[in-house]
């Protein structure tokens, strides 16, 4: 096509979007055929004609269209109507068959022409919110797609399906819905999901660099309604594993990191997504969801929020996830209440919550282990508090013993362990986890503890480590804490200090005959050959 034709084309079409978008009152839904045309044709538009189209009249009626006209999502309400026709067959598992009103209903929205063109309308809707000339447009176009998130997480709610976790569909659904329903509702759920995530990609991408959006007025609403939008979606995300993309990823970390520096609109949001039950462990499965996506939250506010939110809130949330004699299914929130609670310790104005706390949590991470805590995590977990109860942290100064404490216990724990081989976690690939048993993981987290004690109880554990490595009979796990050992005390974990005594313990001190010999130094100090004694005559 020539190029004066193409321009003069293109010219026309921004010409009749903008002139449509300000009559769009005149005719009940008539935007919804500028929505269709400008999104099948705008990649075809240069950047100077895509410059000219009028965003701040498009936004909105682009919003609407996706997420609530009756050629888009229709607001969300739909998922709710399933929950009449799943109903219960003679085999007691749950049915929702493919002649169903409301299958019939998910497959037509699927089918609609924004619908099943939602890619693009999403991208379209980004750059619309890049290019928007007033700002706070923006504010009100999140606050309307927080509001369709909400309903859709309400009527998942209403849906016996929400009432089942994925792990147990084989159990109570049947063929035909495992294979047949319930993967075209998630694909549109999925399709869903992304729409708002690439919308809230610009929006927070928009508030990094505006004025208006970053204020103090406008950067924390926006941040606090782009994570209820994640949460209120998150039970699409999760269960598809989507929460890992770099789209979610950024949209995720970019309003924590907005949010955390406002104190009390952090503190507010935390309380609006509280645990349902705090203090027990919910039974609906999508309560447990939100209490995942709370404490994975929430552990990115402990610096922020006040050490009495981090004891009432935070801990006490956490708290009965890491009961040891907890449901093992629930492993994932399981981990995120640990990591939780280690974040709340660490905070340095936590140091009273810090001091209270410790003991019960040491005593909870030395009955998790080997169930329900996997031995990687409970390196991670011992090697963190004793850390936090490092010099000159306040733990230090209240409880100046905690770590010789700690390693105290974990010493006795071996005395007594197994050497039969641990089952493998099933987060980590064969390859990059050998086989350990009971007694290697408890020697292996003393060996992890021993770059943060102070000098003089790491003179006093050297020689202790190496005693309890001969306690190991197995030459293949005496010779991976060997090799750990070795790493510890070579690989630049120690600063100065301790590296300097190191070197003196391995050389002149009998620690590397301790090592590899077993051969114990002997008392006293020692001396040059040949040289004199103390009772010589000369």
């Amino acid at each position: 096509m020539p190029s004066d034709l193409r321009n003069k084309l293109e010219a026309a079409l921004v010409m009749a979007v903008n002139l449509a978008l300000q009559q769009k009152g005149s005719e009940p839904n008539c935007e919804l055929a500028v929505v269709f045309v400008l999104n099948h044709t705008f990649p075809a538009l240069s950047d100077y004609h895509r410059s000219q189209v009028n965003y701040d009249n498009l936004l909105p009626v682009l919003v609407d269209a996706a997420f609530f006209s009756r050629e888009g999502l229709e607001q969300g309400y739909w998922l709710g109507i399933i929950d009449f026709d799943v109903r219960q067959t003679a085999e007691r598992r749950f049915n929702w068959s493919t002649t169903s009103v409301s299958f019939r209903k998910v497959t037509e929205i699927k089918s609609k022409s924004l619908v099943s063109a939602l890619g693009p309308l999403s991208r379209l809707i980004a750059h619309s919110i890049d290019n928007v000339q007033d700002p706070l447009l923006i504010v009100h176009c999140t606050n309307k797609i927080a509001g369709f998130a909400r309903n859709l997480s309400t009527s998942w709610r209403q849906n016996k399906l929400s009432e089942l976790d994925p792990r147990e569909e084989s159990q109570y659904l049947d063929q035909e819905t495992i294979s047949k329903t319930l993967p075209v509702l998630l694909q549109l759920l999925r399709d869903t999901m992304f729409a708002a995530i690439i919308a809230l990609r610009s929006v927070l991408g928009r508030l990094l660099c505006d004025g208006v959006l970053a204020s103090d007025t406008n950067a924390p609403a926006l941040a606090m309604q782009s994570l209820h939008i994640l949460r209120d979606t998150y039970f699409i995300s999760h269960r598809l594993g989507l929460t890992s993309s770099s789209q979610y990823m950024f949209v995720n970390f970019t309003a924590v990191d907005v949010l955390s520096r406002y104190q009390a609109q952090s503190e507010n949001f935390l309380e609006s997504i509280r645990p349902a039950s705090l203090g027990r462990i919910p039974p609906h499965p999508l309560d447990r969801l939100h209490d995942l996506f709370f404490l994975n939250t929430a552990e990115h506010f402990t610096l922020t929020v006040s050490p009495r939110l981090n004891q009432d809130l935070l801990f006490n949330g956490a708290a009965p996830y890491i009961d040891p004699q907890g449901d093992p299914r629930l492993g994932e929130i399981y981990e995120a209440a640990h990591s939780v609670i280690l974040a709340i310790l660490a905070a340095p104005q936590n140091a009273e919550v810090a001091t209270r706390n410790v003991p019960f949590y040491v005593e909870t991470l030395l009955q998790s282990f080997p169930r329900p805590l996997a031995a990687r995590q409970f390196r991670l977990a011992v090697k963190s508090v004793v850390r936090i109860a490092a010099p000159p942290s306040p733990i230090a100064v209240c409880m100046p013993l905690m770590q010789a404490i700690i390693l105290d216990l974990l010493r006795e724990r071996m005395s007594h362990a197994s050497e039969e081989l641990l089952p493998s976690d099933p987060d980590l690939s064969k390859e990059s986890q050998p086989p350990l048993s009971e007694k290697a993981v408890f020697l292996l987290s003393i060996i992890d503890c021993l770059s943060f004690l102070p000098v003089a109880l790491l003179e006093e554990w050297l020689p202790l480590t190496a005693e309890l490595l001969h306690k190991i009979e197995s030459p293949a796990q005496k010779q991976q804490c060997l090799q750990r050992f070795w790493d510890t005390l070579s690989n630049g974990e120690m600063d100065v200090e301790r590296a300097a005594l190191c070197v003196a313990w391995w050389t002149s001190r009998g620690g590397r005959e301790h090592v590899l010999f077993g051969e114990q130094p002997e008392d006293g100090e020692y001396t040059m050959s040949g040289a004199l004694q103390y009772d010589s005559k000369l």
